[in-house]
């Protein structure tokens, strides 16, 4: 059976394209199970959701860590400074220098702040960290990411954990036009046509968590999404007819008999 490419970020290449976070279950058979539906490589985890014993952490006790990367995250920072400190916490815990940046400018809405993003990622990337830069979908700020050293630039398709989807797919797709890093839409997604209509948009890959996490059945969303996932990558390939506004007969009109 075919599959998509393998996806490569900073000199790293993973099998699966669909990164999972790790919050928000109801308890961590259903995250493991979940994960393991997915068919994920990569999973998040919340570096201030971290002890000071790391590997006794009550998520990461139940990660497989020879199956996942683990891609920690500074979910709850809320300026440059704070994200970098829990960034260099994480290296401290042992996590690796990997890194999904975050740095939010609302409380409400959680959406980024950009001048605070940008920020950290400079430093960041100064200090040897492989950044992955959560940010809106504005196309200026994800080639000014990208001019920064991000590894990964992330737009958001909708707020985090909104499940509205892809609510822009045009500012999606001027980014991915514009960009050479991988672009991977993270936040928003609430079922699987969402994660294929990112990939059908030509994404690199997607990062959910409330969409699997907060369905009624984790699992069989995670199966969903797997596949979601694959839908889009390979119909972005094999080029949609376009659209038209009146029908086109799939049988021919002409010379049929009794014309």
């Amino acid at each position: 059976m075919l599959s998509p490419e393998p996806l490569r970020i900073g000199g790293v290449t993973f099998r699966s394209r669909l990164i999972v976070g790790t919050g928000k279950y109801r308890e961590p058979e259903t995250m493991v199970a979940a994960l393991d539906a997915s068919g994920c490589d990569v999973v998040t985890v919340a570096i201030r959701r971290v002890g000071g014993e790391g590997a006794t952490d009550p998520v990461l006790s139940h990660l497989d860590r020879a199956r996942y990367r683990l891609l920690p995250n500074t979910a709850g920072c809320f300026d440059a400074a704070d994200a970098v400190r829990v960034a260099r916490l994480s290296r401290e815990l042992g996590l690796g220098d990997w890194v999904k940046l975050e740095v939010l400018g609302d409380r409400r809405t959680l959406l980024p702040d950009p001048i605070g993003t940008l920020e950290a990622c400079r430093t960041l990337v100064a200090e040897g960290f492989t950044v992955l830069a959560y940010t809106s979908d504005d196309p200026v700020m994800a080639l000014r990411l990208q001019e920064a050293g991000a590894a990964s630039v992330m737009p958001a398709g909708s707020p985090i954990g909104s499940g509205q989807g892809v609510l822009n797919p045009s500012a999606i797709r001027i980014i991915l036009e514009s960009l050479e890093v991988p672009v991977i839409v993270d936040a928003g997604v609430g079922t699987a046509s969402d994660v294929t209509i990112a990939m059908e948009l030509g994404a690199a890959g997607v990062l959910l968590n409330t969409g699997i996490a907060g369905a009624a059945d984790p699992v069989a969303m995670a199966h969903a999404m797997r596949h979601a996932l694959e839908a889009g990558w390979f119909a972005h390939r094999a080029g949609r007819i376009p659209r038209r506004l009146y029908a086109s007969a799939s049988s021919p009109l002409h010379g049929v008999v009794g014309e």
